[in-house]
């Protein structure tokens, strides 16, 4: 669960509902909690949607896009595609955005006050009906191949995997994600070579066992 807010406010923040968000392909909406679990901070939430680039997408309708939050209350968004057609053989990926901004009293403030605007990002995948595979089980379709100082990670299935705890001859990676019928490739430092290995993050947002991987 991510967490946002202020470095004046000791109890709480925002907290929102998910670390990401599976978007059925067709579906009229999708949604996400989001609740201030602060007992005294009032925070300003402003929303949106951006495109694997980082520019905005103009394709989703996202409700409500601002709005404020009292200590202690939730709220939803409501996530509504609205683009063109997406491919149907593989997911897509976005990028949900959400700023907490704490309100200041400044009948309250005393000598030195920082205040923090804090931003979350969370994937937001949008998924085809009736792949011919389940998410659980593209992990195990991975294979990998270290050469030349780098390894190389295909993934034949239709889902994109976020890689954690990703190593190399004990090397630690940066976290990835490969593609759906894609591949990645990181360099390794120090040119190490050895075992493959790495977790995966499931449909909601949890770890999975580590596996090896060969080619």
């Amino acid at each position: 669960m991510a967490m946002v807010g202020s470095a004046s406010a000791s109890n709480g923040g925002i907290a929102l509902g998910a670390t990401r968000i599976i978007y059925p392909q067709g579906a009229k909406e999708a949604s996400l909690s989001l609740s201030n679990t602060s007992t005294g901070n009032v925070y300003l939430i402003q929303s949106w949607i951006t495109n694997v680039d980082g520019s905005k997408s103009a394709d989703f309708v996202l409700t409500p896009p601002l709005f404020t939050m009292k200590p202690k209350k939730e709220n939803t968004l409501r996530i509504m595609y609205n683009g063109p057609a997406l491919p149907s053989d593989r997911e897509s990926v976005f990028y949900l955005n959400s700023k907490a901004i704490p309100s200041v009293d400044k009948n309250s403030l005393k000598g030195n006050t920082l205040q923090i605007a804090t931003q979350s990002v969370i994937k937001l995948f949008v998924r085809p009906k009736h792949l011919p595979s389940n998410s659980i089980d593209a992990p195990k379709q991975l294979t990998c191949r270290v050469e030349g100082g780098r390894v190389t990670v295909k993934n034949p299935s239709p889902y994109f995997v976020t890689l954690v705890q990703f190593t190399v001859g004990g090397q630690k990676l940066p976290n990835s994600m490969v593609s759906p019928m894609g591949s990645l490739t990181v360099d390794v430092p120090g040119h190490k070579n050895g075992a493959v290995s790495f977790q995966t993050v499931n449909d909601y947002g949890v770890n999975t066992a580590t596996q090896s991987c060969g080619a």
